[in-house]
């Protein structure tokens, strides 16, 4: 395949991820990939926090026409791996930036709300539909913490309301609010991608002018009706007394990303302020809500 692209794999084991990379860019990959090579669960990284899975994949990518050969040599030699651990798989050229959207599709929450990619529709009649394509900041619905908010959603915002989508991500939480009818939703995250993939994705579904994100959380406003957090257990129970101060008396917060094992600690956070109950679980996911004394 003169045309075909030239990816090599090889398992990690105990190298550092850095110098594997390094030795990738250097033998002249266009791009370098880690990947779960069992089926385990890696939550959702801080900005600039690099993590791996306990058995990890690496692949790395090289432009047409390149001799697959003399790459695997240097490879190994830069890594001292045996030549024979470093797999090789021509790929032919296509228009790969739209290629890995086949497999993300239309997808329910609850009895109307839809996240929808771009290239698709919704002709369910009374669909509220979001629409957004997997980018570079997190949350598209697919994961179980995000697809039990939008459940509850789906269920429970009334319109009028004012929403915080606490750690925003992609914006997907404020998004689906925004179309259930929120009249204001303000959106903060410490990435600032997150800020403005959810600021591009608002516009791109219309409701840009009640989506108002911000790059620092002190600029939230208070007395919102619902709060939105689908962060991590401890972040969630850090933050207790800064929820309880942006919800208004009766108030909920909606609280996940957490595992189910977290559950009976990020409630003892909030019982000073908040009744909370579980609202629901997705296989070790689990999501709570929180209303305001």
């Amino acid at each position: 395949m003169p045309d075909a692209f030239v990816t090599l794999s090889f398992a990690l084991g105990a190298l550092d991820p850095e110098q594997a990379e390094g030795a990738c860019l250097a033998c002249g990959a266009s791009a370098v990939t880690f990947r779960d090579a069992g089926d385990d669960p890696v939550l959702e990284p801080a900005p600039g926090e690099f993590r791996l899975w306990p058995s990890t994949t690496v692949q790395c990518l090289f432009a047409p026409g390149t001799e697959a050969a003399p790459l695997v040599a240097a490879l190994a030699r830069s890594l001292t791996l045996e030549p024979q651990r470093i797999g090789v798989e021509l790929l032919p050229e296509r228009a790969w930036e739209r290629e890995w959207l086949r497999d993300f599709h239309a997808r329910r929450f609850g009895r109307r709300l839809w996240v929808c990619p771009r290239h698709e529709r919704v002709s369910a009649r009374d669909a509220v539909v979001v629409m957004l394509d997997p980018g570079l900041a997190f949350g598209t619905g697919t994961h179980p913490s995000t697809a039990l908010c939008m459940e509850w959603l789906d269920a429970h915002l009334v319109p009028g309301t004012h929403v915080i989508d606490y750690g925003c991500g992609s914006g997907v939480l404020a998004l689906a609010a925004a179309q259930l009818g929120a009249q204001a939703v303000h959106c903060f995250d410490i990435d600032a991608q997150a800020l403005l993939a959810t600021a591009e994705n608002a516009a791109a579904n219309g409701v840009a002018a009640r989506v108002q994100v911000h790059a620092a959380a002190a600029t939230l406003p208070p007395a919102a009706d619902v709060l939105l957090a689908n962060i991590l257990a401890g972040p969630l129970q850090a933050l207790a007394p800064r929820f309880a101060a942006l919800l208004r008396p009766g108030g909920v917060a909606v609280l996940a990303g957490l595992m189910r094992h977290e559950a009976a600690d990020v409630t003892a956070a909030y019982g000073a302020c908040f009744d909370v109950t579980p609202y629901g679980e997705s296989d070790d996911w689990t999501c709570l809500a929180a209303r305001r004394h």
